[in-house]
């Protein structure tokens, strides 16, 4: 049984974007195209592949089965295509990163401008997502994560500062009213600005590091955010005197320079290792992603 490859990648494009709008601004297309693509599939298939309501697009069984199956499948077809890039004076294509919203925020920002200056026929997609997903399965060329949570079988590239701190700070207005802690455990008294992960977890216990003791407090306060999406509202929430807020030190940094956070307890911030680019070592590397590595490789 032979498929349009066109309409299998508007299903794809459709069952991941939960949608036929959302579908068409990921993919460039139509809704109304994506829409009969779609059907005309079912058609030539002869089984129902997304259950459509008025509200929601939602993969079924059988649709969810193919899905998972044409992810890698059709992510080879793009790679075997992309061997042609390499006859090409400068590569070209779409590359597709998924990040967490800190290396968005923190890393990003250094490279992306220069390497789209370097290679104007190379499209970047950033997807900015604190949940760990298998990226081919996702659409994605690549990702980048922190060394803890990376997959056994991907390949690691270091991308960004080597070396970065977890700090705590609040509003001086705020310290002066309650005090500045002297230890981490001091914090159990105050009000702390704390986070949840788009999983559900806590990000919990807050941990401090000094002359190799480590220090894990739970911490109780007026505010939860979560991880990513709502980290500037707790910023301003810091700023406005409501509590202490720890986050990385390069993202509360221009609150610390410009007075309106102080540091606590600077001695117990901890260090921990910058973030790595990765990518499955199991399949051909796109040019757009190999321009990618080369570019980060030389710094």
């Amino acid at each position: 049984m032979k498929a349009d490859l066109g309409d299998l990648n508007a299903f794809v494009a459709v069952a991941r974007a939960k949608g036929f709008r959302d579908g068409a601004r990921a993919s460039g297309a139509s809704a109304s195209g994506l829409s009969e693509a779609v059907s005309r599939l079912e058609t030539q298939l002869g089984v129902r592949l997304l259950n459509r309501t008025t509200r929601s697009v939602a993969p079924t069984e059988a649709g969810q089965r193919l899905l998972e199956r044409l992810g890698p499948a059709l992510s080879e077809v793009e790679s075997a295509l992309d061997v042609v890039n390499s006859f090409r004076d400068r590569p070209a294509g779409t590359l597709r990163l998924n990040v967490p919203v800190s290396a968005a925020r923190l890393v990003l920002p250094a490279i992306v401008p220069r390497f789209l200056s370097q290679y104007p026929d190379i499209q970047l997609e950033i997807i900015a997502d604190d949940t760990f997903i298998d990226v081919l399965a996702a659409g994605c060329d690549a990702g980048i994560r922190y060394d803890e949570r990376l997959e056994q079988d991907m390949i690691a590239v270091p991308i960004g500062p080597r070396v970065q701190r977890f700090a705590a700070a609040a509003a001086p207005a705020y310290l002066d009213r309650h005090g500045r802690p002297e230890h981490p455990r001091d914090l159990l008294r105050h009000a702390c600005l704390r986070g949840r992960f788009s999983s559900g977890a806590m990000m919990s216990p807050w941990e401090f590091e000094r002359d190799g003791e480590i220090v894990r407090i739970e911490p109780a306060g007026p505010l939860l955010v979560s991880i990513g999406g709502a980290t500037e509202l707790s910023i301003d929430v810091a700023i406005a005197g409501t509590g202490v807020i720890k986050l990385f030190e390069d993202w509360l940094r221009p609150h610390l320079d410009s007075g309106a956070l102080e540091p606590v307890l600077e001695p117990w911030w901890q260090s921990f290792s910058g973030p790595f680019l990765y990518y499955p070592g199991r399949r051909l590397v796109p040019a757009p992603l190999r321009a990618f590595i080369d570019f980060i490789k030389a710094g």
